[in-house]
């Protein structure tokens, strides 16, 4: 499963999952902030799971645009 977006910041790095409301994670470098972000997907999951929840089908997808900046 894909779930995260990755965002360098002023004090590292953060992460969320559009495909999960509130699942958020930061960190001081992008692989602890990988590393929280992954333990909280799963800490979600499982509480969904316990609920009785569908866990969701990543919908959320990325893309790259290019520029052409000489216009």
């Amino acid at each position: 499963m894909k779930y995260i977006i990755l965002e360098p910041t002023s004090t590292g790095y953060s992460a969320y999952s559009p495909d999960l409301d509130g699942c958020v994670a930061a960190g001081d470098d992008r692989d602890q902030m990988i590393a929280l972000m992954k333990e909280a997907i799963e800490f979600h999951l499982e509480g969904l799971i316990e609920e009785g929840l569908t866990v969701p089908a990543p919908r959320s997808e990325s893309a790259y645009v290019e520029i052409d900046l000489a216009c």
